[in-house]
């Protein structure tokens, strides 16, 4: 994917390839020379590399389903390379290759050309540079507590309305 093309969708919801596995809607938050940075609601954080991107929609006129706020002070790791990235993130909990069978979760221990070394429980898995689609390691933004708040009122009410129309029908 085009890294100039990709500068002009940052700051908007995209989805990142059509389907399947790896596919995830999210804000484009950066573009590196190697990969881009999108924030997910679900999963956090993710870094995608751009060879492995089939494809990327934004809709112009309706948008895609984003509903968090991200605060004017966000962090979040950054390097010009997925390597690099990988480097920062040594020792901490990540998540390679978001979705299907080579999904894989553990602690980062260790980051060459080759290969990287993931730890999990009592294994230790070793996954091919070349074959990482994207990393992300659980950095997330909470949706706000008034949404939850509001859907939890909402299923409340439901019951008692339930409980109502059950009454009424008996008599």
């Amino acid at each position: 994917m085009n890294k100039e093309v990709l500068q002009t969708l940052v700051g908007k919801t995209i989805k990142v390839d059509r389907g399947g596995p790896e596919s995830r809607v999210g804000k484009l938050l950066a573009v590196s020379e190697d990969h881009f940075t999108i924030l997910t609601e679900a999963d956090g954080v993710v870094y995608y590399l751009t060879h492995h991107i089939k494809s990327l929609t934004e809709n112009t006129k309706k948008g895609l389903p984003f509903e968090l706020e991200i605060p004017e002070v966000f962090e979040f790791v950054t390097a010009p390379t997925l390597f690099e990235v990988m480097e920062s993130l040594k020792y901490n909990w990540v998540k390679i290759n978001r979705g299907g069978k080579e999904s894989v979760e553990g602690v980062l221990d260790d980051i060459n050309l080759e290969h990287i070394t993931i730890v999990h429980h009592e294994e230790i898995i070793r996954i091919a540079t070349f074959h990482i689609h994207n990393i992300s390691y659980g950095l997330k933004i909470e949706k706000p507590q008034k949404e939850e708040s509001e859907k939890q009122e909402e299923k409340k009410d439901d019951k008692k309305e339930e409980k109502t129309e059950e009454k009424s029908s008996e008599k």
